[in-house]
């Protein structure tokens, strides 16, 4: 008989073996890869076929087999490589392989995968056209077959060839029909052309020491440091290249899916074979896609994080851009950063590995610095055009002076002056919505989400709004907490900044990039591609505005409220805002025209905002490490955050303390390197639709101590506790 080893599909974190499975006759093809239905206790579910062999009909197992019911999907979906990285990840990150396994998945649970099948119309036979001289729609059809070779099912209705003229032809012998896989691409019309230009000095150099180790077929991972606009794409498109002559594949990723489309142009100028995977993809996209990637086709996948799990073998080399972003980190389980997935990944192929960013994590530089990295250093723009001109406006002064306004009086003046020269502006507002905080005056109440206590965020629809789990409610007239009527709409969003530049620059075309306006498929495509063909003057938004857009009009950038993400709690936080400006301000005098900047901040005098001013990385990394070595924060540390929860305070409070003081007297007394335990303190969101959720913080110099810690308490087995390796914020 055969039995199969099956991986179940549940998310319980208590399930964490496979099960045996009998193979049924109907079914002996089966083979690992494949997903397929299962009875699983009183239910049926779908589970992944990890391994099949053939056994004694006689060999007892000490429970009863159950059968296989059947399979989902017309093919294996799963790749030895794949089952391998899976198992790695479910093992790094503390979670049930069903959980890893599902980040392959492009569908939901036991969901069949359907392929699109069309009808192919072809020429069988030689006709008289005499015959049909009174049947025009046939005569019409015969003579398009014969000039075009084929028609496709929808272009019947196109060419007004009614069903009835198809099938008679088909009866005489005259037209055959194949059926065809058709693969869906919603990124085939972007095309581009191959840009003539000479390249820098820098970018030869970064190019020959990687291709040395491309050459070599082992596994090395870089740092490619250049500043905003010193070529770096290029330098990974020559790096593309090299790995496609040597037959391996590549795989690019980028933090946002809305810096999809400029890579994807950039790179098919140069490459046929190029697919993408992103979560706005449909779930036909992406099963067709990851078939074109099975089948050869495709030798360049370029994505989001999730463009790693795919079906994609022989892989010559990996970029993760803009590496620093903590959008590669997924805060849903399994809580993976994929910066460093891609890294094993890499290992496991013997590829070669770039990291690419003008402000680099100080983890990724540290490991550069500390010779773990191979540090490539772009430091000129290509053509040695110069970095913009950055001028930093403290806006308390604009207070003082009368100006209440979102803009200061320099960021109007320079507006105008770009639109007067035909150029175009971005602007930088990193908050969402029209007022950040709803308060009452009287008594300080803020309206919170009712699921998770976090401010809700006053939109222009006149609706709050949870940005954490989109829950929507109506603005209180009157403070529910002490009667006041004295309700204060405080803080800016990009729908204010909005109203702003429609009040004092009526003329200029503005556009907003955020959450809220590319909500539709491929809407923040749209967008950038209307202010690509300066449809619009003034492009305007979230985060999403300042990173990777290479748009040569773009003169000026503006950067409101830069010190904002200062006032976080998080040991990142001038990280992140050094990071922000840089990035931000990159955006300008990326062609022949000089850049100019502009930031608003309150807090000039702060070092991330001195250095992002200055664009000096160098300056701001002296600044900042020796106060994470001070305190014992990465890149001198790793982390591990536990959240510990239940609908009692009480006892979700006692229990983290249960695991603080028992990691203390194992692992902090017995370990030869150094390891803190810091809580339990109440998580950001306290409590999540009535669970109390304390968190506890575990620092460490040896992350296989903590996870082996955490396996013999069997914390990753429970439901009430979540376990965040390399966590993106601390509490």
């Amino acid at each position: 008989m055969i039995i199969a080893e099956v991986c179940v599909n549940v998310t319980a974190n208590n399930i964490v073996q496979n099960y045996t499975y009998l193979v049924p006759e109907r079914l002996k093809f089966l083979s690992l890869g494949w997903r397929v239905s299962i009875p699983f206790g009183q239910r049926t579910t779908d589970g992944f076929v990890i391994s099949v062999r053939e056994v004694d009909d006689n060999k007892i197992f000490p429970f009863e087999l159950k059968e296989i019911y059947d399979v989902i999907d017309d093919e294996a979906w799963f790749t030895p490589k794949m089952i391998s990285e899976a198992q790695w990840l479910a093992e790094f990150y503390l979670c049930p392989l069903s959980q890893t396994m599902g980040l392959f998945m492009p569908g939901r649970h036991g969901k069949k995968i359907e392929t699109r099948i069309e009808k192919i119309y072809k020429l069988a036979g030689v006709y008289d056209a005499g015959n049909f001289e009174r049947a025009k729609a046939k005569l019409r059809f015969l003579k398009i077959l014969e000039k075009r070779g084929e028609l496709r099912t929808f272009e019947l209705a196109e060419n007004k060839i009614p069903s009835s003229a198809v099938k008679s032809l088909i009866d005489l012998g005259l037209v055959e029909v194949e059926e065809r896989r058709v693969l869906r691409d919603s990124y085939s019309k972007i095309r581009a052309v191959p840009k003539s230009f000479e390249l820098t000095v820098e970018q030869v150099a970064a190019i020959k020491t990687v291709e040395k180790f491309l050459l070599a077929r082992k596994f090395q991972g870089f740092l490619l440091y250049g500043v905003t606009s010193s070529g770096k794409t290029q330098v990974y498109i020559e790096l593309a290249k090299i790995t496609r002559r040597l037959g391996r594949r590549v795989i690019i990723l980028v933090p946002e899916i809305a810096l999809t489309g400029q890579i994807v142009s950039n790179f098919r100028a140069y490459f046929s074979d190029v697919a993408v995977l992103h979560s706005r993809l449909s779930l036909a996209e992406r099963s067709d896609t990851f078939h074109k990637i099975r089948n050869g086709n495709v030798g360049i996948v370029i994505g989001a994080r999730s463009g790693l799990f795919t079906p994609v073998d022989n892989v010559g080399l990996i970029v993760v851009d803009e590496e620093q972003d903590y959008s590669y980190k997924q805060e849903n389980a399994p809580r993976y950063h994929a910066r460093i997935v891609a890294e094993q990944f890499a290992k496991f192929h013997d590829a070669t590995i770039v990291f690419g960013s003008a402000t680099p994590s100080l983890e990724t530089f540290y490991r550069a610095q500390q010779g773990e990295l191979i540090l490539l250093k772009m430091p000129q723009r290509v053509l040695n055009n110069p970095l913009p001109k950055v001028e930093c406006v403290d806006m308390r002064g604009e207070l003082r002076s009368g100006n209440r306004e979102v803009l200061s009086r320099d960021l109007y003046r320079l507006l105008k002056k770009t639109l007067a020269e035909g150029n175009q502006a971005i602007i930088l507002l990193n908050r969402r919505g029209w007022s950040t905080i709803v308060m009452c005056r009287s008594c300080g109440f803020v309206c919170v989400c009712p699921d998770c206590g976090l401010p809700m965020t006053y939109h222009a629809d006149g609706h709050l709004l949870c940005h954490h789990c989109e829950i929507e409610a109506i603005p209180p007239e009157i403070c529910p907490a002490c009667g006041s009527k004295h309700i204060k709409f405080l803080g800016t969003g990009t729908e204010k900044l909005e109203r702003a530049l429609r009040k004092f620059l009526p003329d200029a075309r503005a556009i907003r990039l955020d959450r809220d306006s590319a909500r539709e498929r491929f809407g923040h495509k749209k967008i950038l591609d209307a202010f690509a063909k300066h449809e619009a003057d003034i492009l305007f938004g979230t985060q999403m505005v300042a990173k990777g857009h290479d748009i040569s009009n773009v003169t000026t950038v503006g950067i409101l409220n830069a010190d904002a993400s200062l006032s976080f709690s998080d040991f990142r936080a001038a990280e992140l805002c050094f990071a922000l400006i840089t990035q931000a301000a990159g955006r300008a005098g990326r062609a022949d025209l000089p850049g100019k900047v502009i930031v608003q901040a309150y807090n000039v005098n702060a070092p991330a905002i001195k250095f992002g001013c200055a664009q000096d990385y160098d300056k701001f990394y002296a600044s900042e490490l020796p106060q994470r070595e001070e305190i014992f924060f990465p890149p001198f540390c790793r982390l591990v955050k536990l959240i510990v929860m239940s609908k009692d305070e009480a006892k979700a409070k006692s229990f983290a303390k249960e695991i603080v003081k028992a990691f203390k007297a194992e692992v902090v007394k017995n370990s030869a390197t150094r390891q803190e335990i810091l809580g339990p303190i109440k998580a950001a969101i306290a409590n999540l639709r009535g669970v109390f959720r304390f968190a506890v913080l575990i620092k460490t110099q040896d992350l296989s101590a903590v996870r082996n810690f955490l396996r013999v308490h069997e914390l990753h087995k429970r439901t009430d506790i979540y376990i965040d390796i390399d966590p993106a914020t601390t509490d």
